[in-house]
């Protein structure tokens, strides 16, 4: 019996160890919050044909289409519209600004933005939900292979993407999820947002920032490095603008969340100090609301 129960132990190390150290994270974090959620497992499917795609493992052989599969080589899967509809289209900012961090202790942006979307995928395969990448060109899927897949996309893609993400058609109904610094100008941001906004497509905006970059800190004569070709800025005494950076911090803010209200999308803002469990549990709670109303 203990040489069993040794082999099973040597066994769950072993799988625990193929799996990408950030899933593994991730998983941890939408397990803390599945406590105090509940699963939204639907019975029925919907009857509106949306695509044929290809079939890929982990998804049940009963969405298998035979007719269509029979006419060539590959296996093919009939997806309905309802299907998605009902699926969340997941972008993180990997642009150069999302690699700072105040203190060793803190993750980066783009680790903390990471974290908490592959949480987030992590919670709504749970419940049955259906999960994809803005930009990667695979169709929405669910159960652990679709997770891994999300995992090895977001592991070996951490830098060099765009501040915002460009359109792409998706099923009407669906919902997109970005998680960035949005410190672009606002005007940028809401050009991003409308064509989505105009497809009739609802989402919901994390913004993750850095400690420093709200209270900002520092003191005496300090070099602020640009880190997307926006030039550096030498300020002989940061203490004399602390309070006008703040207040332009806020001002932005406020414009996110008037522009978000305006498309029926929410905002959110995340500081990579505090834990992700609470993030990922409001927007979670946000993604629900949809889904209820």
């Amino acid at each position: 019996m203990q040489t069993r129960r040794s082999n099973i132990h040597r066994r769950a190390e072993e799988v625990a160890a193929a799996l990408p150290p950030l899933l593994v994270a991730a998983e941890q974090v939408a397990a803390t919050v599945s406590q105090g959620v509940h699963g939204r497992r639907r019975v029925g499917q919907g009857e509106t044909f949306w695509q044929f795609r290809r079939y890929q493992f982990g998804d049940s052989t009963q969405l298998i289409d035979w007719r269509q599969s029979a006419k060539s080589q590959p296996v093919y899967v009939r997806e309905t519209e309802w299907e998605a509809a009902q699926s969340v289209w997941l972008w993180r900012d990997a642009s150069p600004s999302m690699h700072y961090r105040s203190a060793g202790v803190l993750p980066t942006k783009e680790e903390r933005a990471s974290l908490l979307l592959l949480a987030l995928a992590s919670l709504l395969v749970r419940g049955g939900e259906h999960v994809a990448l803005l930009g990667m060109g695979v169709p929405p899927a669910t159960g652990r292979a679709a997770l891994n897949r999300l995992a090895a996309v977001i592991e070996n893609n951490p830098t060099g993407g765009a501040g915002l993400p460009l359109f792409e058609p998706l099923p009407r109904r669906a919902r997109v999820v970005w998680v960035g610094d949005f410190l672009a100008p606002l005007a940028d941001i809401k050009a991003a947002m409308d064509p989505y906004a105009g497809h009739g497509l609802g989402g919901h905006l994390l913004q993750v920032l850095d400690p420093a970059e709200e209270s900002l800190p520092f003191s005496g004569r300090v070099l602020f490095e640009g880190m997307e070709h926006d030039g550096d800025v030498l300020i002989g005494r940061v203490e004399s603008v602390r309070e006008d950076y703040q207040a332009a911090l806020a001002g932005h803010r406020r414009g996110l969340e008037a522009i978000a209200r305006s498309l029926g999308w929410t905002f959110a803002t995340h500081h990579t100090e505090r834990p992700p469990e609470t993030a990922l549990l409001a927007l979670y709670a946000a993604l629900s609301q949809d889904w209820r109303d």
